[in-house]
């Protein structure tokens, strides 16, 4: 089995979090995925920071990226492609 790993790329915190417990109540995970703040390459100001849900292992498996593409555009995000 191959490493799946989704990253959801989200403008604010608030939002991040929504979407961590919407995936977690929606694809019946045990946990929310962690909502981890990432600051934008080159910039120094705090309020430049995306935040990411990480999807990654045994979660990750069997997500349809369509679905994740939606759920994070909802809230002006946007999933990482590799």
């Amino acid at each position: 089995m191959t490493d799946v790993r989704h990253i959801l790329v989200l403008p604010e915190r608030d939002a991040a979090e929504e979407v961590a417990e919407e995936l977690r109540d929606r694809c019946g995970l045990a946990e929310e995925p962690p909502v981890v703040r990432e600051a934008l390459a080159g910039e120094d100001d705090a309020e430049d920071a995306q935040w990411l849900v990480v999807l990654e292992g045994p979660a990750a498996h069997g997500l349809d990226p369509a679905e994740l593409d939606a759920l994070t555009a909802v809230h002006d995000g946007w999933r990482e492609r590799d």
